[in-house]
């Protein structure tokens, strides 16, 4: 959640490689594109150099070279690593005395892990550097992705670039995806590094200390159609795609009588808040219909939330198919009229593009149903990341859980590597009642402190802190100026409606990782909701005087 200056350009007939640097003096993005650039040219900056250790291992592998960079060179914190058919390149860090942290993946845990270690006080000899890597350019602020179906915020304010949110901090950005990891901190073993991170375009990054908070992905295979016909709403580019496909289908069904059909898979919080504001969306012109596995929806969320979600939904007309599990998504290509009277707004849809769902019920005395629909959005279930990473010479040392998390202690670090640190999606911790806690943004947030405080404290040779979860309460849209917030300091209260909607943008504007983009974010809030409000009052004006 930009602007590059224009690139400079020179030659070299070993390899071809791009990076982008940002100028640490001036907090502006600038890049220096090197291509085919002599190592031997007078014209090389002083930032790229070769080291002893290439010297040494160019026997081994002839394709490895080493990429340095200087803190002073002047240039500053964002880089974009080689092409991905580029040779390999070993990524040297600017000082060799000082803490290497590596923080792979750039969602709550890992932003907020770096910015964390940022705002601790270090000795001179022990400020670490820090490297943080991710797919993309932006980090996104997911629990206001569904302000973006509904057009209540802007891109830039949910989604900032990487480079805007670090541009004042010594923390470097590689936008890379990893491939994967070489750890070599087991316990009883004194290596002369704790590990090597691989990235995709070739880049090789040795740490001193690893952070994992690399998340997870929609799990659209546990079902058979739903990798082919389902769009999940998990990331930026989710949440872009289910937008362009409703202004697809808002298009086509201009002016006609056929009804948009919606069908949402899931009735956790995001199946929720997913229905409630595309049904505020497409109004009479939608039909949309919730299926979930239990009975009732919001199963594990505070009997406020649950309350104030069904009056919305049901003011909304969403159909809920309650104790049901999708069986398959099939694509339809026939009529169905069955379900629809003549006269019907379905009667005239035209279904060469919508699919079928076959409803199984999870328990009996319920029939077996099927539905059509235009658009389906999955809600359900996630699998994390992490054993993607798997080196494809040599089995995992990293211990996974079922579900494919590290285990780690209470400090957050992986059982059995003590320089390894796990938050957020990709890792696994119980509550003080041995429950396993939820992978939500509030978790994350508050590991990425711990994590951030217990890395100064291991530098340091300092005690590590135990992680505690702090439940603050649960927040969910419900539509545009509408929402639900339960805080957990005070029993039974839930905020809902226009006063819920503003605590909840109030709290998340106060999580938004920088002060900078705080203030930014909150002024362009503040001159929205002015111009609705002198719009809503235009609105009012009028109706009264032409009632009179």
């Amino acid at each position: 959640m930009n602007q590059l200056l224009p690139p400079l350009h020179q030659k070299n007939p070993i390899a071809s490689m791009e990076f982008t640097l940002a100028s640490s003096a001036t907090a502006k993005t600038a890049p220096l594109t090197c291509r085919q650039m002599g190592l031997g040219s007078p014209k090389l900056p002083n930032v790229w150099r070769s080291s002893s250790w290439r010297a040494r291992s160019s026997r081994r592998n002839t394709s490895l070279r080493t990429v340095a960079m200087s803190t002073t060179a002047g240039l500053g914190n964002t880089m974009e690593a080689p092409a991905a058919n580029a040779q390999n390149v070993n990524y040297m860090w600017p000082d060799k005395k000082r803490p290497r942290i590596c923080i792979v993946g750039g969602g709550f845990g890992g932003l907020y892990t770096a910015l964390r270690l940022e705002s601790l006080v270090w000795p001179d000899d022990k400020k670490p550097q820090v490297v943080l890597i991710d797919q993309s350019e932006r980090f996104v602020f997911k629990p206001l992705l569904y302000e973006l179906l509904s057009g209540e915020v802007e891109a830039w304010e949910i989604a900032p670039q990487f480079s805007d949110l670090l541009a004042n901090t010594g923390v470097r950005f590689f936008k890379d995806r990893v491939k994967c990891l070489y750890p070599c901190d087991h316990l009883g073993t004194n290596a002369p590094t704790a590990g090597t991170v691989h990235l995709e375009s070739g880049l090789l990054i040795e740490y001193d200390w690893l952070v994992l908070a690399i998340g997870a992905e929609a799990k659209l295979d546990i079902v058979p159609g739903a990798a082919d016909y389902a769009l999940p709403f998990y990331t930026l580019e989710d949440a872009h795609r289910v937008d362009k496909k409703l202004r697809e289908l808002e298009r086509k069904n201009f002016g006609k009588d056929s009804a948009i059909r919606v069908a949402v898979v899931g009735c956790g919080y995001g199946g929720v808040e997913l229905a409630a504001t595309i049904s505020e969306r497409l109004q009479e012109k939608g039909i949309v219909q919730a299926i979930n596995v239990d009975k009732t929806i919001l199963s594990n969320a505070p009997a406020g939330n649950r309350e104030a979600a069904l009056k919305v939904l049901s003011s909304r007309r969403v159909q809920l198919i309650l104790g049901y599990f999708v069986r398959c998504i099939t694509k339809g290509n026939e009529p169905q009229t069955s379900d629809a009277e003549p006269g019907s707004i379905d009667s005239a849809a035209d279904h060469s593009e919508s699919v079928i769902l076959e409803l199984q019920p999870a328990e009996r005395g319920l029939q077996g149903q099927t539905i059509r629909a235009d658009i389906v959005l999955w809600t359900i279930g996630s699998k994390p990341l992490l054993p993607q990473l798997e080196p494809s010479d040599k089995p995992y040392d990293i211990p996974l859980n079922a579900r494919g998390q590290a285990e780690t202690d209470e400090t957050l670090r992986v059982k059995g590597h003590p320089r390894i640190f796990a938050v957020g999606d990709s890792s696994t911790l119980r509550d003080r009642n041995g429950k396993l806690l939820p992978a939500t943004a509030q978790v994350a947030f508050q590991q990425a402190d711990f994590a951030g405080w217990n890395l100064w404290a291991a530098i340091n040779d300092r005690p590590l802190l135990p992680f505690r979860y702090q439940n603050l309460g649960e927040m969910m849209t419900l539509g545009k100026y509408d929402a639900a917030v339960s805080p957990s300091f005070t029993d039974g209260l839930t905020l809902d409606g226009f006063v819920g909607h503003t605590a909840r943008k109030i709290a998340y504007l106060i999580r938004l990782p920088t002060d900078k983009h705080r203030v930014q974010v909150g002024i362009s809030w503040l001159l929205k909701s002015t111009v609705d409000s002198v719009a809503t009052i235009q609105t009012m004006l009028s109706k009264a005087q032409s009632g009179s």
